[in-house]
């Protein structure tokens, strides 16, 4: 068994375009957890970021990335900012970054309030691009930098 390692670990995102920044998030949540809870945003919640690829193509690239890694996971489909966070007792913590750090927060006010054990949050930084500022993919999506965080074109 690892040091400090939870049972179950939730983390969730949307995941377009997956970087770096997102690669880091896993990489915690299967170091820290035995077993590990992926939401993906569905269409209409993820929707709100702008032109993301399709829900069930995020899902099944984020599995096409994990299988040769890990069988230890399950990827859900997030209607809204909680998933299966609020309900699902046996999560022992989450893993957030710093910009998704206060939804963790939310969920365990939530949780309180169900009765529930409030999840251990894991927060990471974000990871920079080389130009300091940090990897996402909405600066992917604008041609910006690629998914490992080399410029493409300098914006001002």
């Amino acid at each position: 068994m690892k040091e400090n390692s939870y049972k179950k670990v939730a983390v969730g995102g949307t995941f377009d375009k997956f970087h770096y920044g997102h690669r880091r998030l896993m990489d915690i949540a299967f170091e820290i957890g035995d077993y590990v809870v992926i939401g993906v945003t569905s269409n209409t919640f993820g929707g709100v970021k702008g032109k993301i690829e399709p829900c069930n193509v995020r899902m099944s690239n984020l599995r096409g990335l994990l299988e040769k890694k890990h069988q230890n996971y399950d990827i859900q489909k997030l209607n809204d900012p909680y998933g299966t966070t609020i309900s699902d007792e046996s999560i022992d913590a989450i893993v957030v970054s710093e910009e998704t750090e206060p939804t963790a927060f939310k969920i365990n006010k939530i949780r309180k309030e169900r009765g529930m054990k409030p999840l251990d949050i894991v927060t990471i930084g974000m990871v920079l691009a080389a130009d300091g500022i940090p990897i996402s993919s909405t600066r992917i999506r604008k041609g910006e930098i690629d998914k490992r965080g080399t410029i493409i074109r300098v914006t001002k």
